[in-house]
């Protein structure tokens, strides 16, 4: 039988009367929405807060909205919620790449982008997919907000720059990929329909006159990429032409810089191989949508 250490439980009913709890309990305050990756790991007691802090009613920390070149998303916001947005299909196609194949209806349904993110399991779809996108979380604690792009977001396995008392916010998704000669795309290796990752990548281009490529943005799940970005890829691709020559050589590095280890879900060098693979197939599939080539 799982069952979770004993841990006390309150309804918060604003950001900060959320905050107010964290700072007052501690450490060991843990927020809850859909709880799909939390409360497992509590059955298991691999985690084992002392308090839980709902934040399921907090309505302000919804919505999906493009203010200017950037594309806004609540950290409440529901899995199936942004998989349905004809405008994030539209303008970010990535992002529905990764829905599509994050586990199930029912937990798409529940879970939320903000735990997703903030969970920072390895593996997880959505972390390569924004770092690629370079998109920036906005942080709230006490009185203070702050920014921070996704790229330093992720401290370690399981681990974010988000304080004991701070709450994510929103994820804010500049446009730069969406425009004239912009494409993204997001692919997946996995052992059943909803698993976790064996490997996975998501490209984000701007192709530009000659059809080079003036901006690129490279992600990588469950492979070891530091930050969750083949920053080594994009270097090269940068300011070249978009050919399929150079994706396969963006693909090479990114395999070359990536740290997979071994696990049930396969060796170290199967995992590499298939990095190099999804790195060049994302980025075909981006520049395909980007409609240059």
């Amino acid at each position: 039988m799982q069952v979770p250490a004993h841990f006390e439980y309150q309804r918060a009913t604003s950001v900060e009367h959320a905050i107010a709890l964290l700072a007052r309990h501690g450490p060991e305050t843990r927020l809850v929405a859909g709880g799909h990756s939390l409360i497992p790991m509590m059955k298991l007691r691999l985690a084992q807060p002392e308090m839980l802090v709902d934040i399921n009613d907090l309505t302000e920390l919804a919505g999906i909205r493009v203010e200017g070149d950037r594309l806004r998303i609540g950290a409440m916001v529901r899995h199936a919620e942004l998989l349905d947005s004809a405008q994030v299909g539209a303008l970010l196609p990535m992002l529905h790449d990764a829905e599509r194949v994050i586990a199930d209806p029912v937990v798409r349904n529940r879970g939320t982008v903000g735990g997703s993110v903030c969970q920072a399991d390895p593996s997880e779809d959505l972390s390569g997919a924004f770092c690629a996108l370079r998109a920036v979380a906005v942080i709230r604690g006490g009185d203070a907000t702050r920014t921070v792009p996704m790229r330093e977001f992720f401290v370690g396995p399981y681990d974010t720059v988000v304080g004991p008392a701070e709450v994510l916010v929103e994820l804010q998704v500049p446009l730069w990929s969406s425009g004239p000669g912009g494409g993204s795309a997001y692919v997946k290796v996995d052992r059943r329909s909803g698993d976790w990752a064996v490997a996975a990548a998501a490209a984000a281009v701007s192709v530009g006159d000659g059809g080079v490529v003036v901006e690129v943005g490279i992600g990588l799940a469950a492979v070891g990429a530091r930050h969750f970005v083949a920053a080594e890829a994009e270097d090269f691709l940068r300011g070249r032409p978009a050919t399929e020559e150079n994706f396969v050589e963006a693909g090479r590095l990114a395999a070359q810089h990536c740290r997979p280890t071994a696990d049930q879900r396969g060796p170290a060098d199967y995992k590499r191989h298939l990095t190099g693979e999804l790195t060049t197939r994302a980025l075909r599939r981006a520049v395909e949508r980007a409609g240059v080539v």
